[in-house]
């Protein structure tokens, strides 16, 4: 069986190798028999040429949650340079596996997400980090909107860490022009760092801020989900074009 070779993007922050090395003991758990190794775009080692050369075997799956420059540019640019072919999983979002991971999170920090009462009364901001990308904003959108439909909250707004807003501040603003009697902030960010502090200094004004998904066992779920996706789509292939 290939090795899964999770690419995450690395950040400055500690706190970020320390949540991806959680997330892939937590893989490791759901899966025993697959080996699983680790490579970072930027900032943390080790880099994908250091990791992807001793792998014989292997599916490179993104700790991507949109399809935005890093999954369409960065990570085939970095495989290529390290003149590697494996085949490279899709991203993560969109997923109702998500939604549960995001779920998660928000009852871990004291909402009662299992009451109808709760969810038809909370307003909730899903904060991602942003992006230039149209395609990655509108993805996530549907991502909120898919959540309002399936949780039932009073509504869920978007707001964006960087780029070009709306920020949290405008997104807790409107929930409250909406009717929202209690406001909720959930980070739809991967591991701690940079945005997800700037999110968080934002939050003041909400009733309950989440933690970011993290190590949550429906990400290492959806993770090996994306791997199996992509090996099965890479051992068709042959059959496929012979």
């Amino acid at each position: 069986m290939p090795a899964l070779l999770l690419i995450a993007h690395g950040s400055r922050d500690p706190r970020h190798a320390a949540t991806v090395a959680a997330l892939v003991e937590e893989v490791r758990a759901q899966r025993p028999g697959v080996e699983v190794a680790t490579a970072y775009l930027d900032h943390c080692a080790p880099r994908i040429p250091q990791v992807v050369g001793r792998l014989a075997d292997a599916v490179a799956v993104p700790l991507l949650l949109n399809r935005a420059f890093h999954a369409k540019h960065d990570i085939p640019a970095a495989l290529r340079a390290a003149g590697s072919r494996l085949p490279v999983a899709d991203v993560l979002g969109p997923s109702p596996l998500l939604l549960a991971a995001l779920d998660r999170r928000l009852a871990a920090a004291g909402l009662d997400v299992s009451s109808p009462a709760v969810r038809s009364s909370t307003g909730v901001v899903l904060a991602a980090a942003g992006s230039s990308d149209p395609a990655a904003g509108a993805a996530t959108r549907a991502v909120a909107a898919e959540w309002r439909r399936t949780r039932g909250w009073a509504a869920v707004e978007v707001a964006q860490a960087s780029a070009a807003g709306p920020r949290v501040p405008d997104a807790l603003a409107a929930l409250r022009a909406a009717g929202a009697t209690r406001t909720a902030v959930a980070p739809y960010l991967l591991a701690p760092g940079l945005l997800p502090d700037r999110i968080a200094a934002a939050s003041d004004g909400a009733d309950v801020l989440a933690d970011v998904l993290g190590p949550a066992p429906e990400l290492a779920a959806l993770l090996l989900e994306r791997y199996d996706e992509a090996r099965h789509t890479a051992s068709a292939v042959p059959a496929l074009t012979a």
